[in-house]
């Protein structure tokens, strides 16, 4: 199948995303996670002629899906380098940043790259093809200390001490490489009461946050937003695991990941941003529906003070 920026991916709480950004004409924007480009071109469609769209992508398919529009520039890079980047383009400060922190649909769709275990493929799970290791490297290189914890934080799985082991005795015979592989060797061992897709899947995530260190890129790209948002300036981001959306949440609370209240000599809070949304947004029975990768979607949305 021939992927179009329409099938790479369909953007979750597009309308919602883009309307917590509260677009300024002539402002300046970033799209940290241009995949299909679905949240960028509705970010461009509010913009007047003096507004300018920054997108992110470290993946070289998304790059095919680069828009061609004066007010839009594709960054092929990691998101956790907006500062850096921003600097290079002599920007100072930004009016709203939007992140879908959602693996593409193109990603578990495509068989090659390893994301899915619907697929056998070698494991491989890299956003970035060009360097890193893969999820076979981890599998076959780690310390079962690290596998167990590997699988216990990322993918919060209950069994992962004896997941690890069996890995670790499996791979003493032969080397890990493919999605069939680490599935024979976790069989009877993942899911219990029918929930064996469920489990497989924390599996899989665990090991491609991993493979891509995605929770020190959030880190990282929330410290730059923060560092880069003007007075009033708008955070848009759309979590779809408890790891990352606990660190989303924390930091528009308190201004850092671990979500520590500083006070001021006076005991007054300092705290970088306001919650717009009190109550967390998700995708309405219908986008739901339609999309099932948006029903564990959650959006966050923070202004800078």
């Amino acid at each position: 199948m021939i992927k179009t920026a329409e099938t790479y991916h369909v953007p979750v709480l597009l309308r919602e995303s883009v309307d917590g950004l509260a677009i300024k004409p002539d402002g300046v924007y970033i799209d940290t996670t241009f995949g299909g480009g679905g949240h960028s071109r509705e970010i461009l469609s509010r913009l007047g002629k003096k507004g300018h769209l920054f997108s992110f992508d470290q993946d070289a398919d998304a790059e095919r899906n680069s828009i061609d529009d004066d007010r839009f520039t594709f960054v092929r890079s990691n998101f956790r380098y907006i500062k850096n980047w921003m600097r290079y383009y002599d920007i100072e400060q930004v009016d709203g940043l939007l992140a879908d922190l959602g693996v593409s649909s193109h990603h578990f769709d495509d068989e090659t790259r390893g994301f899915s275990f619907r697929y056998e493929a070698p494991l491989d799970m890299r956003m970035n093809k060009r360097a890193g290791k893969t999820a076979a490297d981890i599998l076959n290189e780690a310390e079962e200390s690290q596998l167990a914890d590997i699988l216990y934080i990322y993918g919060e799985l209950k069994n992962a001490r004896r997941i690890a082991s069996a890995i670790v005795k499996g791979r003493a015979t032969q080397r890990i490489e493919t999605t069939a592989d680490l599935i024979k060797l976790t069989d009877g061992l993942i899911g219990f009461n029918g929930n064996e897709k469920k489990e497989m899947a924390k599996l899989f995530q665990a090991l491609r946050i991993e493979v891509n260190h995605e929770m020190d890129a959030l880190r990282e790209m929330l410290n730059g937003a923060r560092d880069l948002l003007s007075p009033g300036g708008r955070l848009s981001v759309i979590t779809y695991h408890s790891l990352e959306d606990r660190m989303v949440k924390n930091f528009i609370k308190a201004g850092n990941a671990e979500g520590k209240v500083h006070q001021d000599f006076f005991g007054r809070t300092e705290a970088p941003f306001k919650t717009i949304n009190n109550k967390v947004i998700t995708p309405s029975a219908d986008e739901q529906a339609q999309n099932p990768r948006s029903r564990s979607a959650k959006l966050r949305i923070g202004e800078r003070v």
